[in-house]
């Protein structure tokens, strides 16, 4: 499977040259796969989106996993920070009346207090609580899936070295910052997933695509340990890594 007896230069100059707007990530079709959580976030979404008046989802990327839900309420808002994707979500999701906004440089969300039934997030950059609880109304809800901790440890400490302990990204951290915003937390699950690299190209690709796994990475500053990995995969197979994520439900006390 994959391309990984093809030429080093060809496949990093490839992934290299590839785009990597949005938050689609076909291209790797065929050179990665990745385990899905068992929950099925976009699923979940979906069904919770037909039932609200009004819902937003935050760090919507391209608007791609929103997009997969049959029904949007009648009063439905993304954000997006970076200028890209939100071009990319303003084009696929205007035409289904779908709000995109920009936070403030302060992290604050541009809307008023109380207004929304449900708050939604796919691997949020951050996760602001306060900012959360003072935009869902009472009784409302926030669904997410989000990163946990030493996602893709294996591919990152390849390049860096040891990751730093302990990683903020944990799951009873979240429930701990949610409650201290003032919402209950309901539901709170958690999977290790496999993700796997048939090829240099997938991992050059993937790198550039999401950057806190190797912070900084270009292929001239990481050219030996490349080649390195590109040597591994063509003589030993393909390089796995694992990945956490976890689902969280939080509810805003209320009617």
């Amino acid at each position: 499977m994959g391309r990984h007896h093809d030429d080093f230069e060809t496949l990093v100059e490839e992934a290299r040259r590839a785009p990597v707007d949005g938050w689609d990530f076909s291209w790797l079709d065929g050179r990665a796969t990745e385990e899905r959580p068992p929950w099925g976030y976009a699923r979940l979404l979906g069904r919770r989106l037909a039932t609200v008046h009004s819902a937003l989802d935050l760090d919507t990327g391209g608007g791609e996993v929103l997009d997969e839900a049959p029904v949007l309420p009648p009063l439905m808002a993304v954000t997006e920070s970076w200028p890209p994707n939100a071009a990319l979500a303003a084009a696929r999701l205007g035409p289904r009346g779908v709000v995109v906004t920009v936070p403030g440089d302060d992290g604050r969300l541009p809307f008023p207090d109380g207004v929304f039934d449900l708050v939604s997030a796919r691997h949020p950059v951050r996760t602001d609580w306060p900012q959360i609880a003072r935009v869902l109304r009472p009784g409302g809800a926030f669904l997410a899936q989000e990163v946990g901790p030493r996602s893709v440890a294996e591919l990152g400490e390849y390049f860096l070295g040891p990751w730093p302990q302990p990683d903020p990204r944990e799951p009873e951290a979240a429930r701990a910052a949610a409650e201290a915003a003032g919402l209950r937390v309901v539901d709170l699950r958690t999977a290790t997933l496999r993700t796997v690299f048939h090829d240099i190209g997938a991992v050059v690709w993937f790198l550039r695509k999401v950057v806190w796994i190797v912070p900084g990475f270009t292929v001239e500053r990481h050219l030996p340990a490349l080649r390195r990995l590109h040597q591994h995969i063509r003589e030993q197979g393909p390089f796995t890594a694992h990945t956490t994520r976890f689902l969280i439900e939080a509810r805003k006390p209320g009617p």
